[in-house]
C-alpha cells in the first residue's frame, strides 16, 4: 500500500499535464490506498472515468483510468485499472483514422505501442514518445489524433518494465530504442527519429543517443543522468513512491535500491560524443532528480537547451509553459518555422 499523501501530492502534475479539471474534487474523496470500493485510490479515478465513459468522452476516461493505475500495479485493483485504461484507448481509437495499436517482439521482451503515420510506401520520419516509471503509454495516446499537423510518424510506447512492456529495466534497458527503430525501419524515416521522451525515459533516450545516429533530437523533462544513479546518500532521500516504483521496475525491495544503480549513469564522456540537440527541462528544487544533472548536461552536451523553473519535481506550478516549450522544441529540431511556431513563441513569452 502506497502512502496516499505522497499520491496525492505527486498525482497533480500528471493531472494538470493531461488537463484533468477539478482533479482535487478527486483527491478529496479519497481516504484510503486500500481495494477498489468508494473513498479509495483506484476506486474514486475508476469511478471518475467510467462515468466519462458513460458519456461517450473515451479520452477523458483514459486519462482518470491511468491516474487509477498510478503509480504501478500492485495488485488486482490496479490491474484492473490498467486493463480498462486500455481498453478505453482501443474504443476511442475505433473511430480516430490512422490510428493503431502495434506490438514489437524484441529479443528481451514484448513493447506495445499506439501509432499513427506509419506507412511502407510513405515512411515519415519518427516522433518517438515515452513517459517515465509511472506513465503509461495510453495518456499519451490522444496526442495522436493531432499527429496529422506534423507531418510525423508517430509512436507512444512505454519504458521497460512499465505498462504493457515486458522488457526488463535493467542496465542495458536503453537498447529497447534501437530495437524498437529496427523493426519500425520498413515503415517509418528512422533515420530522422525525434524522441519526447519524459523522466527517466530520457535517461534511456540520451543513452541510445550516444550510440545510435538515428536519434536527431533528445527533448526531456527532468531526467536523471549521471548523479541520480551514483550519489547513494540522494537515493536514500527519494520519496517512498519512488523507491517503491522503481523497486518494482527492477525487482527488488524498495530498501535494497541505493546503491544498485551506479553503472546506468551516463559519463560526461559520453554526452561530450552527442552531436544532436538535447532540450532539457529542469526544476531547481527537484527532489527526485538532482538539479547538479545541469552542470552534467552543460559539461557534456554541445548542443544543449535547457528550460529552468524554480519548482519541484517536474514543475507541477509551470505545466503549460513546459508543453509549449517542448512543442517549440520539437519544431525548432526539425528546423521547422512557421507561423506555428511564430506562435508557440508568442505563447511562450505570455507564459512567463
Amino acid at each position: 500500500m502506497n502512502d496516499l499523501g505522497e499520491l496525492k501530492e505527486y498525482v497533480r502534475v500528471h493531472a494538470k499535464g493531461q488537463r484533468i479539471p477539478q482533479y482535487q474534487h478527486i483527491l478529496d474523496r479519497i481516504v484510503t490506498d486500500e481495494g477498489s470500493g468508494p473513498g479509495s485510490w483506484v476506486g474514486e479515478w475508476c469511478a471518475a472515468g467510467a462515468d466519462r465513459q458513460r458519456q461517450g468522452r473515451h479520452v477523458d476516461a483514459v486519462r482518470r483510468f491511468a491516474l487509477a493505475r498510478f503509480p504501478f500495479v500492485d495488485g488486482p485493483a490496479r490491474a484492473d485499472a490498467a486493463a480498462r485504461c486500455v481498453a478505453a484507448v482501443e474504443r476511442w481509437s475505433a473511430d480516430v483514422a490512422g490510428v493503431e495499436p502495434l506490438t514489437v517482439e524484441l529479443k528481451d521482451g514484448t513493447v506495445r505501442c499506439w501509432t499513427y503515420g506509419l506507412s511502407s510506401a510513405e515512411k515519415r520520419p519518427l516522433f518517438l514518445v515515452m513517459g517515465g516509471i509511472v506513465s503509461v503509454k495510453e495518456q499519451w495516446a490522444p496526442m495522436l489524433a493531432q499527429a496529422r499537423r506534423l507531418g510525423l510518424a508517430v509512436v507512444v510506447t512505454e519504458m521497460p518494465s512499465v505498462g504493457e512492456n515486458t522488457v526488463p529495466y535493467d542496465p542495458d534497458a536503453w537498447q529497447m530504442i534501437p530495437g524498437l527503430l529496427d523493426e519500425l525501419a520498413d515503415r517509418a524515416d528512422v533515420r530522422q527519429t525525434y524522441a519526447t521522451a519524459l523522466s527517466f525515459s530520457g535517461h534511456l533516450a540520451l543513452r541510445a543517443a550516444v550510440d545510435d545516429p538515428r536519434i536527431r533530437a533528445v527533448i526531456t523533462v527532468g531526467a536523471p543522468v549521471g548523479r541520480f544513479f551514483t550519489d547513494v546518500e540522494w537515493q536514500e532521500g527519494l520519496p517512498a513512491v519512488t523507491l517503491d516504483t522503481l523497486g518494482h521496475l527492477i525487482g527488488v525491495p524498495a530498501a535494497a535500491i541505493p546503491g544498485r544503480l551506479a553503472e546506468r549513469a551516463i559519463a560526461v564522456e559520453q554526452l561530450q560524443a552527442l552531436e544532436i540537440p538535447v532540450y532539457y527541462v529542469a526544476s531547481r528544487r527537484d527532489e527526485i532528480v538532482p538539479y547538479a544533472e545541469t552542470a552534467l548536461l552543460r559539461d557534456g552536451v554541445r548542443r544543449l537547451e535547457l528550460l529552468e523553473h524554480d519548482d519541484v519535481h517536474a514543475s507541477p506550478g509551470h505545466v503549460v509553459r513546459t508543453q509549449l516549450w517542448t512543442t517549440r522544441a520539437l519544431l525548432q529540431a526539425r528546423g521547422v518555422r512557421n507561423a506555428q511556431t511564430g506562435l508557440l513563441n508568442v505563447l511562450l513569452r505570455l507564459a512567463r
